[in-house]
């Protein structure tokens, strides 16, 4: 019940957060509608999502962990995109890419982990990850220009693909 009780919560303020100035009535910011649909979305999103969102433990209501991801999203995360992003639109322009996938190991312990770090290699242009082995937690990811430095160890090193982003989502979620 805790854990319903929680996820409700946190998505409730997700939502008004999201929705915020686009009503008139309550405090300028939402309207009655706005309120009685994020109660009833946060309730219903909360029923489905209690046991994933908040398993046997509450450490990703720790406000310190969001502020953390806040960081890590504002600031390297954002930054590698930036990168990314001129660097493939480098190599569209030249012609000049080496596709491959390759599988590196990152060393993280849950689900939750393994996919904040998959979903920031897939945001980021020029990588995919195309596969986990839910076994060893490896990752396999299709990369736009695979370096002959890095293919050298087996598996590629991690700060080749996602630099530092399996220490900050460690941080953040471990």
């Amino acid at each position: 019940m805790l854990a319903f009780v929680v996820t409700t919560i946190i998505c409730f303020i997700t939502y008004l957060l999201l929705t915020t100035g686009s009503g008139t009535r309550i405090l300028g910011l939402w309207s009655l509608y706005e309120i009685l649909f994020g109660v009833i979305l946060s309730l219903i999103v909360g029923f489905i999502a209690r046991t994933i969102f908040v398993k046997d433990n509450f450490r990703m209501a720790n406000p310190v962990r969001w502020i953390t991801f806040l960081v890590y999203v504002i600031g390297p995360f954002f930054v590698a995109m930036a990168k990314a992003n001129l660097d493939v639109a480098y190599r569209v322009i030249t012609g000049k890419i080496n596709p491959g996938i390759v599988k590196i190991s990152p060393d993280l312990k849950t689900d939750l982990v393994i996919t904040l770090l998959a979903n920031s290699i897939t945001l980021t242009p020029g990588t995919l990850t195309v596969d986990i082995d839910e076994n060893k937690n490896d990752l396999y990811i299709h990369w736009i220009n695979v370096k002959k430095e890095a293919i050298a160890k087996k598996p590629v090193d991690c700060k080749y693909i996602c630099s530092n982003f399996h220490n900050w989502i460690r941080r953040i979620a471990e």
